[in-house]
């Protein structure tokens, strides 16, 4: 009502011609500030009273609010994810404890919270803060999407680039409202649907699992190898002070925003290329992933059909020139003569700043009368039934392979803390952040080692990293209870540690004799019994006379493996000196985690 109040005022106020037209009041109450009004008979706007009376108008501040929110934000989010691999305090990487809250945005993520109260029957701890995004979305509408999601602040960045097919009238085309932005509400009923049913598929385009996957197993790596590469020859360099400036430059990276060992991991180019294909659609369509894919963006346009601020369109003063729609980020028709997608709206408050006539404001509690809008998604009878069979289908398709049956990857080693395979695929949301988080790059997301439902999934490959004793990392960092969350008493991996009275076992390693230098080539080698970092070890060896080649007898020690001691660590694989393929490797057989994969009657 004072805002009201305060437009009809300054609307009537005279100012001499010729005044600097740039008047700031009440600018942290409502974020307004006076600019001038550009009459019809104006070919330009100008900075100068055009009618009698010099009638000002009213323009927001907040788009400039937003756009801080926005940075802000998105460095919280980059910040936390770089704090699941490092320390910005020197030899903090040494003592594998995270040092801030690097699940935050997960937390946050309602439709991550719906998801695993769907396909669990349970609310894991943290989601419940979900509710500080979706209750104000009750009265904000997707303030969300416009103001918090870093993935939404990138599209926003790219789809603001010079682009070809955003030129002119194709501009103003391409920010009206589509049919085709209803697809992201079928996805959303698909993947609702198909977590009844115990599959939490839609992890794969949740906007955080694929900021997170993207980033930190694929984007990040190729920065930190392409800052390695460009600082080694400055290191080595013959002149004191370009090699001075070299490793100052690398220890102060070092200890910030690159990994203290290059990080490598599987898929890498193509969860790359996947996302950077994602922002150059951005090119044609602003911000095309938020208005046809996205999830999230989908969950809270539903919600946001009961927000009390919506946009008034004052027609009167409207004289169609179209300029709302230029840097419209939600496609939801904010021009006069078309009705309003609420649903799409993202409130970025784009259309208020370009209007020059001030005939476009937001406003609570809107009288009936006066909303011209669409307010709840426009899907239709054909599309809803088609996001309902696409999920219930889906399950059983997804399933219709060896991955949860007695035919599955012998080699598929998850991480410790993590639940039976049918639990753990229920949960997971494929986010990547363990594998992020993993000291010694050991996660890996899953090809077709776990099915098709359980693509990107981790996977311990002992082969590039083993699971360290003391580290539980990844159970810190899981956002679902995927992997539950444990200590490294836990654990019980730790001499010292007080243990429980079975270790969390991943699988059995196994012995290939034809290929193990002491078995197959009477040649000393004990690296995997010496790596072995369980007490008493898992990996024995026995003295025995063999001949060699030439005739001659020698003493050799033989490794063995001692399977209730063996906790699949994946150390002696790492470490074995058969590069291409080693003579020793971990199966899931014996994994804590499943009663039915079993070698040993007596292990409970």
């Amino acid at each position: 009502m004072a805002k009201g109040v305060l437009s009809k005022f300054l609307g009537n106020l005279s100012i001499p011609s010729g005044a600097k037209a740039r008047v700031d009041f009440a600018g942290f109450m409502y974020g307004l500030k006076l600019v001038p009004f550009k009459a019809s008979s104006c070919s330009e706007p100008c900075q100068c009273p055009c009618v009698s009376g010099g009638r000002f108008v009213i323009r927001s501040r907040l788009p400039r609010w937003r756009r801080i929110s926005q940075i802000f934000f998105l460095l919280l989010f980059l910040v936390l994810l770089l704090f699941t691999s490092m320390s910005l305090f020197p030899g903090g990487a040494t003592e594998i404890k995270l040092r801030a809250p690097v699940s935050l945005f997960f937390e946050w993520d309602p439709l991550v919270a719906l998801v695993n109260a769907l396909a669990s029957h349970a609310l894991y701890r943290g989601l419940l803060w979900s509710l500080l995004i979706l209750l104000p979305t009750l009265f904000l509408g997707r303030f969300f999407c416009g103001w918090i999601c870093p993935l939404g602040t990138l599209q926003q960045f790219v789809g603001n680039l010079p682009s070809e097919a955003k030129r002119g009238k194709q501009r103003l085309e391409s920010n009206r409202y589509k049919r085709w932005q209803t697809g992201k509400y079928v996805v959303l009923l698909a993947g609702l649907v198909a977590a009844l049913f115990g599959a939490a598929v839609i992890g794969w385009i949740d906007p955080f699992s694929l900021l997170v996957r993207s980033l930190g197993l694929s984007i990040f790596p190729a920065l930190n190898s392409a800052a390695t590469a460009a600082l080694t020859p400055l290191e080595s360099s013959h002149v004191a002070a370009i090699k001075s400036t070299g490793q100052t430059l690398h220890t102060i990276l070092h200890y910030t925003v690159l990994d203290l060992r290059q990080p490598h991991y599987a898929q890498s180019v193509f969860l790359g290329l996947l996302f950077l294909a994602i922002l150059a659609l951005g090119l044609r369509v602003t911000r095309f992933w938020c208005r046809a894919i996205c999830p999230l963006g989908a969950l809270l346009g539903v919600v946001s059909r009961w927000s009390v601020l919506g946009l008034h369109k004052n027609l009167d003063t409207c004289d169609h020139c179209n300029r709302c729609l230029l840097n419209c980020q939600g496609g939801d028709d904010p021009i006069g003569g078309a009705p309003w997608r609420k649903a799409e709206c993202v409130m970025c408050m784009n259309c208020v700043e370009s209007c020059p006539h001030g005939s476009l404001e937001f406003r609570f509690f809107r009288p009936q009368s006066e909303r011209r809008e669409v307010a709840s998604a426009d899907l239709g009878r054909r599309r809803t039934l088609t996001g309902l069979v696409a999920g219930a289908v889906a399950v059983p398709l997804l399933r219709a392979n060896t991955g949860l049956s007695k035919g599955r990857n012998a080699q598929l080693l998850r991480p410790p803390g993590a639940l039976d395979e049918p639990e753990f695929l229920s949960r997971c949301i494929r986010c990547g952040e363990c594998m992020k988080a993993c000291p010694n790059t050991a996660l890996h997301p899953t090809l077709e080692q776990a099915g098709l439902e359980g693509l990107w999934t981790p996977t311990l490959v002992p082969r590039i990293g083993y699971c360290e004793p003391s580290c539980v990392r990844c159970s810190e960092v899981c956002p679902t209870g995927a992997i539950w969350q444990i200590t490294p008493k836990d654990k019980g991996w730790v001499v010292g540690v007080g243990q429980q009275s079975q270790p969390i076992r991943l699988g059995t390693a196994f012995y290939d004799r034809g290929r193990c230098l002491p078995w197959a080539m009477a040649t000393d080698c004990i690296v995997c019994e010496e790596w072995c970092p369980v007490s008493p070890k898992a990996i024995y060896v026995e003295e025995t006379q063999v001949v060699d080649s030439a005739g001659n007898i020698k003493t050799l020690k033989q490794p063995r493996v001692d399977p209730s001691r063996c906790v699949g660590c994946g150390a002696c694989e790492f470490a074995c000196p058969l590069q291409e393929r080693p003579a020793i490797y971990v199966t899931s057989i014996g994994e804590s985690r499943s009663p039915g994969s079993q070698i040993l009657l007596n292990r409970k």
